[in-house]
């Protein structure tokens, strides 16, 4: 999710405009011919072509997530088909590669899915051709839709950040969550981890407001300046990711109320760890998006060589809680740590 470059503003978990979306036919790609073998049966000597269907890549996470993926299929002498969703939740455009991909009889689909259940009608049309389809970053709903999910466990995830705001809140917290479309898999998981972890829920005398964000610098800043001028007391900050983290900082430091709120967020983009580093949030749960490309790379190579398939389900990509101000009984890295380890630009 998770997630946009500071400069830039919107659209999804973080997400700006985007390149061409469905930029389909990547040189090279093998053409679907009737007679051709299934997927799973074709003869080892066969040229191998993946596909490769992501969300819209002016957000740094996807773009990593992508270029991950497609580096790691070029390393295995693949090629590969790529198409990126327009805008947050454009799952047209991710239907309609997938049926171009289908008709080039790929072998296997790596799909993160702009929308839990719009997605799954045509993933199954594509597994019913022999095709393997994992789903990285964000699930279909059911999570069997797909053959298996290599992502984030973001409940997991709001949970660690949850915890650690519980642990270091003042005597009297006053908390606003700053969300985004709940109905998105990566941001209920994280809403739902985070109330988990502090251990309270959503309608707490705690909770002094929520807002829904896009993601971005710009709507966080708003989001948070409305809250604030509701809520004055607030202390305490969730927010879906770092993006709208760094704008809702900015609000903050309009009030005059810098340094007086705590501020926990998710990703481990480099420019989100700074803002750990340079004090702006207080921590942060970092994913590994590399990782999630290159364990369905591997699955896929499995399933390539003699058709077995991955385990069904979530697994779990990592996450690590990045903080300066560690907690007892609470595992915990350093920036420092984080800048080494980091996806994306830094500010």
């Amino acid at each position: 999710m998770k997630i946009i470059r500071w400069a830039q503003s919107p659209a999804r978990v973080g997400a700006t405009a985007l390149t061409a979306a469905c930029a389909l036919a990547v040189a090279g790609c093998g053409s679907g011919g009737s007679t051709a073998p299934s997927p799973a049966a074709a003869a080892p000597d066969t040229p191998v072509t993946i596909g490769i269907v992501e969300l819209n890549l002016s957000n740094p996470f996807f773009g990593t997530l992508e270029k991950a993926t497609e580096a790691a299929a070029t390393a295995k002498g693949w090629k590969v088909m790529k198409a990126e969703a327009k805008v947050p939740g454009d799952s047209a455009t991710q239907v309609t590669a997938i049926e171009n991909m289908i008709t080039n009889k790929v072998r296997a689909i790596v799909l993160d899915p702009a929308n839990a259940t719009a997605l799954v009608p045509v993933v199954k049309k594509a597994r019913d051709a022999g095709i393997l389809v994992m789903t990285v970053n964000a699930s279909l709903t059911p999570l069997e839709a797909a053959d298996a999910t290599f992502a984030t466990d973001n409940l997991a995830a709001g949970k660690l950040i949850g915890q650690w705001a519980k642990a270091t809140a003042p005597s009297d917290p006053h908390i606003a969550l700053l969300d985004y479309d709940l109905s998105d898999g990566p941001a209920s998981g994280r809403h739902n981890g985070f109330l988990a972890g502090y251990g309270i829920a959503v309608d707490s005398p705690l909770v002094s407001g929520t807002a829904l964000t896009k993601g971005t610098v710009d709507t966080g800043q708003s989001a948070m300046e409305n809250l604030l001028s509701a809520h004055p007391d607030i202390n305490t900050v969730y927010t879906i990711n770092e993006p709208s983290a760094h704008g809702a900082n900015t609000a903050i430091k309009n009030k005059g109320l810098a340094g007086k709120v705590a501020m926990v967020s998710v990703d481990g983009a480099c420019s989100g760890v700074q803002d750990v580093k340079d004090g702006i949030i207080g921590a942060t749960a970092m994913q590994f998006p590399s990782k999630m490309g290159q364990l369905a790379v591997e699955a896929a190579a499995a399933f390539v060589k003699d058709g077995t398939k991955p385990k069904a389900g979530l697994t779990d990509s990592g996450t690590v809680l990045i903080t300066d101000k560690p907690v007892s009984g609470l595992e915990s890295q350093t920036s420092a740590w984080g800048l080494q380890n980091c996806w994306g630009p830094a500010a």
